[in-house]
């Protein structure tokens, strides 16, 4: 997918969703005027939120070792993309650059947000995910009455949810 079908985004934040208490990463574009948030387990919030934070750990976390692994063999993450939502899930990708050659390498969005952040590369997500994440569709679960799916919710939406909350809700910040 070429850089024209897609936009750089920056990590955001770190916050958690009210209702389910899951972590959630929150990616803007360059220009501060798209959010994308994407909903992560805890050690992939923690490996992040480490990062983010400048904490040094004892001995390599998995992220570090995986940054470790490509430049000992030679290679560079160039940059890594999320770049589908199906079934309310995210994919992503790792462009990696070496003698050989370039590959792409199939990714949780949370690995490779955090691969990003360890090897300072740029994110960047494609306009097709942007697009889709605006579509809300309800689920069985919300319509049984149960807690809604907040995985779905439209960018205008958590435009609005965001703008409300302030700094302090957010326990990560860049």
């Amino acid at each position: 997918m070429g850089q024209d079908e897609s936009i750089e985004m920056n990590v955001g934040g770190l916050t958690l969703d009210p209702a389910t208490k899951s972590p959630i990463v929150v990616l803007r574009d360059v220009a501060n005027t798209v959010n994308l948030p994407i909903w992560i387990g805890l050690l992939e919030a923690t490996a992040i939120a480490t990062e983010l934070e400048g904490i040094e750990m004892a001995r390599p976390m998995t992220h570090d070792l995986l940054r470790d692994l490509i430049g000992e063999l030679g290679g560079e993450v160039e940059r890594v993309e999320i770049s589908d939502l199906k079934d309310n899930t995210y994919y992503a990708r790792i462009h990696i650059r070496s003698d050989g050659g370039s590959r792409i390498i199939d990714s949780r969005p949370s690995d490779a947000i955090s691969l990003a952040l360890r090897v300072k590369t740029p994110i960047f997500v494609a306009r097709k995910v942007l697009k889709a994440s605006e579509v809300v569709a309800p689920s069985t679960e919300e319509e049984k009455g149960a807690e809604p799916d907040l995985s779905s919710v439209s960018r205008d939406k958590w435009s609005d949810i965001l703008e409300k909350m302030s700094p302090d809700d957010f326990k990560y910040k860049m």
